[in-house]
């Protein structure tokens, strides 16, 4: 079987670091980072947050008035950015409404619509949710994938991946396999998270979060910071896609489930080490080849320990890496999706970013963690995302 070559033809984001693909390139390169102290609903939870602004000012239209929640208003907001409904549009032209494939990640995608009607006089007194709410269109996971099918009035083939924090990575996997199949043409891949209570209350409750902005591979990191992004990519095969100014495809990818414990990951690395391995295997490039890797980092003390072990594992030479979350707070579901642009506008902008807010790297991290922001030629990036479970995702990408 011939092996497909996937371009990110076209891509958007929204983050706390900015709407859309210029704010977030602009933030990343002047360490202008998107998180403030916690403000979110009643906002009694003293730690930084990754919130996007204007979400709550935003209305979807009528005859989708049934999806409105935080998170596909979020999505919503997002598709407005960098044309990206024009290019979807494109490629329905091309391809047909019924072979563009949707695959994206979220972990708690409407669940803060339940919250809120749980916290509801309404509800204290009844006991019942509202007769005219729509669970599936707002708190089932399903929801964010349906949201956009139903929104770009696509036909193809959808499905939502919900692994935690590694699931808008797995997209591009889930994907790349639906193309080679033949199932679909093309696919919008990503993931979208927004705040809610059960992430930011669950992760204090954990000893997870931090009372200051996340500081990855710090010596006195104390946690993370929780944020909420929506990122979406269309991937389309080389050979059929319209534009020919976009220079950099997904060129591996590596997935493991270590199952080692329900939110701790292996003390030595081994799923993460292994989802990296098979990335490079898939890519056909060795370890020496990797330019610069887009951490996990996600600033807990275990985390990026056991990250840098398994980094270690894999890349016996030391590697130029940082984290990105200093910019948009951990976005849980949607970080895969959001690093996976990061690491294409570092290879486009020949950029290596600061892993912002680190100050003074632990002593028992081993790799080169860019304490500066560095321009250097680079072409193969690979990008991390490891989730609660021992759900494990490496994506690597390279120009053209």
């Amino acid at each position: 079987m011939t092996i497909t070559t996937l371009i990110l033809s076209h891509y958007t984001l929204t983050t706390a670091a900015g709407y859309g693909i210029n704010e977030n390139l602009t933030a990343l390169q002047t360490g202008h980072s998107g998180l403030k102290h916690n403000d979110f609903l009643d906002g009694d939870l003293d730690t930084f947050i990754g919130r996007v602004n204007g979400i709550e000012k935003e209305k979807l239209p009528g005859h989708l008035t049934a999806y409105e929640c935080r998170n596909n208003l979020l999505a919503y907001l997002a598709f407005q950015q960098d044309d990206f409904i024009n290019a979807i549009n494109s490629a329905k032209q091309q391809y047909g409404s019924n072979r563009i494939g949707v695959f994206l990640g979220t972990s708690t995608s409407g669940i803060l619509e339940s919250e809120l009607i749980y916290q509801s006089e309404n509800y204290k007194k009844s006991g019942f949710f509202p007769e005219n709410f729509h669970f599936k269109e707002r708190h089932n996971s399903f929801s964010i994938s349906d949201f956009v099918r139903t929104y770009m009035q696509l036909e193809g083939p959808a499905l939502v991946v919900s692994t935690a924090c590694s699931s808008s990575a797995k997209v591009f996997a889930t994907a790349y396999r639906y193309i080679q199949l033949g199932l679909c043409d093309a696919a919008i891949v990503g993931g979208v998270d927004s705040l809610c209570h059960t992430t930011l209350y669950g992760f204090n409750a954990l000893e997870l979060v931090s009372g200051k902005p996340c500081k990855p591979a710090d010596k006195d990191r104390d946690g993370l910071s929780i944020g909420e992004a929506a990122a979406f990519i269309l991937l389309e095969k080389k050979n059929t896609m319209r534009n020919s100014d976009s220079t950099v495809f997904l060129h591996g990818y590596g997935e493991s489930s270590d199952a080692y414990h329900m939110s701790s990951p292996h003390p030595e690395g081994k799923g993460a080490s292994l989802a990296m391995q098979q990335a490079l295997n898939t890519s056909g490039l060795t370890a020496h080849e990797i330019d610069y890797i887009n951490l996990h980092g996600t600033a807990t003390p275990v985390n990026d320990r056991v990250e840098d072990a398994a980094i270690n594992q894999v890349f016996k030479n030391k590697v130029k890496c940082s984290s990105t979350k200093g910019w948009t707070g951990h976005t849980l579901g949607a970080a895969g999706g959001v690093e996976a642009i990061y690491s294409t506008l570092s290879l486009e902008h020949n950029f290596m970013p600061q892993s912002l807010n680190t100050e003074n790297i632990d002593p028992e991290i081993h790799q080169k963690v860019l304490l500066h922001s560095e321009h250097t030629k680079i072409k193969h990036v690979a990008s991390n995302s490891f989730g609660f479970g021992g759900n494990n995702c490496c994506l690597i990408f390279s120009k053209c």
